[in-house]
């Protein structure tokens, strides 16, 4: 089913993100993770890509083996960032011949190791201009797209920010998914930004559980210099160890849902990191058996 469908028949959607493993051991606990999450119900699942598309054939494969394995709607994140229109048109026709409806067109970062890297002639500069292409090439194809409720790291303007989202959706995007984030203050002030600025289309908010100090850190920078809130800090910082870091964590994620929920938010992603212990317990804490009890 496509992901503007689930968005226009459920008051909320609540999705699972997942990143592909590299080995085959930790594929297949991936796939026990999956297993795990499926009884909570998730109205589908996202599988991202890594930077300049260094995990292209692995996120195809893993996204192709969920579908044929549990038979729900996946989501396919797609980065143009090193691909030439002639490679991106094959990989849509293999998805497109997968079964595989769903994309979030990504812009991407250029691979780490290519300091000099210089975007391919017949390429796509922008994640507009993929969005474009998809719905010029494959209108049958539902595409979201990525937003930035605290900015974006390479555009300190917020005002420019937000009108380069509105290209995207001028281009045809159906809905946005975050960045993820901690204070769900800078959700809502984003969320009021593109309402003023023309924007329409459903935001899904992407929530991940803080598990451990080191994983904060890293997870800032990886996102692009993510706002921890102080309070956040300094239970993480009380915490004895991970494992009580863990606990902080979930209960704080737990919070941010819960008052997402009571603004009606359109839809909810966990950020799994391929896990299915913390997801498990905010939905237990929430006090329901799975999403459809939320929806």
């Amino acid at each position: 089913m496509l992901v503007k469908d689930l968005l226009e028949n459920q008051k909320t959607t609540f999705s699972f993100e997942f990143f592909p493993p590299k080995e085959d051991a930790a594929a297949d606990r991936l796939l026990k993770t999956i297993s795990n999450l499926m009884p909570l119900s998730p109205s589908y699942v996202s599988v991202t890509y890594g930077a300049g598309g260094t995990t292209r054939d692995l996120t195809h494969d893993l996204v192709v083996r969920i579908k044929k394995q549990t038979n729900i709607s996946v989501v396919s994140h797609l980065t143009c960032v090193g691909s030439s229109r002639t490679e991106m048109h094959s990989i849509l026709e293999k998805y497109q011949e997968a079964g595989i409806q769903n994309i979030l067109a990504l812009r991407g970062d250029p691979p780490k190791d290519q300091k000099d890297y210089v975007e391919p002639a017949d390429g796509f500069a922008y994640a507009a201009d993929l969005v474009s292409y998809i719905k010029k090439h494959f209108p049958e194809m539902c595409v979201g797209v990525a937003g930035f409720p605290e900015g974006h790291p390479a555009t300190p303007n917020r005002l420019q920010e937000i009108n380069f989202l509105k290209e995207k959706i001028d281009a045809g995007a159906d809905y946005i998914v975050t960045q993820l984030f901690f204070d769900n203050r800078d959700f809502y002030d984003y969320c009021e930004r593109c309402e003023l600025a023309g924007i329409h289309v459903p935001n899904i908010a992407v929530i991940m559980p803080v598990s451990t100090k080191s994983g904060l850190i890293r997870t800032a920078e990886l996102a692009g210099g993510a706002r921890i809130p102080a309070r956040l800090l300094k239970a993480v910082f009380r915490a004895e160890n991970d494992d009580y870091v863990e606990k902080v964590g979930t209960h704080w994620a737990t919070e941010q849902v819960r008052d997402l929920l009571d603004h009606d938010v359109r839809g909810i992603q966990f950020f799994t990191l391929n896990s299915s212990q913390a997801t498990l317990e905010i939905y237990d804490s929430l006090g329901v058996r799975d999403s459809t009890q939320l929806r």
